[in-house]
């Protein structure tokens, strides 16, 4: 029996949350907000954080430095049950995220730091071994690690083990093409606008099935409208769960956690994309991208 449900690969590091007046006016222009909130942020933080409050047993392979920040990731993981399965961050501080929120909308500044320090060889056969399924996010942020992950989820795959991927937003916008890397991927979680610019195709039907036919299972996020999914030999919609929203940092990562824990429960795609849908709205209940997560009670229905 493997040790571990899921392994989740990527970025981990806070995000420090500011709402309010929080368009920048430059200028030396004095702006009050409502509230700030240091918080666990990282996509792959984020989705390992839902999984384990789903109940997957769940570890995360991420790059965190020997600082402050650093330090309030890994007490965070810890809170939450996720086993942190530490990479060299090659000398680089820790990442952070400035998140600007709004009611509908957000902007994000990023600083990187140990964010790309992932490689493919730190995802080796032995702790693809402890583990039933890997998910990689955030993979535009890290291209070293993105160069060679087709060669990484072959393996995997041939191992016996399944893959997912959410690329998130490309900060470059030059949406390279990750056609390799998606052969070996078993479920790819977009949303709407990444599927469009990855496949280079303005209709979500016609980018999915270009993806389905080489066999992945496309699932793709559809904010207020809930989800999509398309499979070979299917698809189906799910609509979300009405929530006054707080804050929508984090609903795409809760969304993957959602679907990924119903799929190692052995719940079919349909199922499984109703639970992602749910788990992603009610993550914008509160600020952050975990504080308000689902637990299987919130989807159990």
């Amino acid at each position: 029996m493997a040790e571990f449900d899921v392994l989740v690969v990527g970025d981990a590091n806070p995000d420090l949350l500011l709402r309010g007046d929080v368009r920048p006016r430059f200028g030396q222009a004095e702006q009050l907000l409502t509230a700030a909130d240091l918080v666990l942020g990282g996509s792959a933080a984020i989705t390992a954080a839902g999984c384990a409050r789903l109940g997957l047993r769940t570890a995360l392979l991420a790059a965190v430095g020997d600082d402050v920040f650093g330090d309030l990731t890994r007490k965070e993981l810890e809170k939450r049950a996720v086993t942190l399965l530490a990479a060299d961050g090659r000398g680089a501080p820790t990442g952070i995220t400035v998140v600007l929120s709004e009611k509908d909308d957000r902007g994000m500044l990023t600083l990187p730091g140990t964010i790309p320090a992932l490689r493919p060889a730190d995802i080796t056969p032995e702790l693809v071994a402890r583990t039933r399924h890997v998910h990689v996010a955030s993979l535009y942020l890290q291209p070293a690690l993105a160069a060679g992950l087709a060669g990484v989820f072959g393996n995997i795959r041939k191992g016996g083990r399944t893959t997912s991927l959410d690329t998130n937003w490309d900060p470059a916008e030059k949406w390279e093409s990750i056609a390799e890397i998606l052969r070996f991927t078993d479920v790819f979680l977009p949303n709407a606008n990444e599927l469009k610019a990855i496949t280079g195709l303005d209709r979500t039907d016609e980018a999915a099935a270009s993806l389905v036919a080489g066999g992945t299972t496309v699932v793709m996020k559809d904010g207020a409208r809930g989800a999509r999914a398309w499979w070979p030999g299917g698809t189906c919609a799910a609509p979300g769960r009405p929530v006054d929203v707080v804050d929508t940092t984090g609903a795409g990562d809760s969304f993957n956690a959602g679907f990924l824990a119903a799929r190692l429960s052995g719940k079919s795609i349909e199922e499984a994309i109703g639970w992602a849908a749910v788990a992603g709205s009610l993550s914008t209940r509160a600020a952050g991208g975990t504080a308000a997560q689902a637990r299987p009670e919130d989807l159990a229905v």
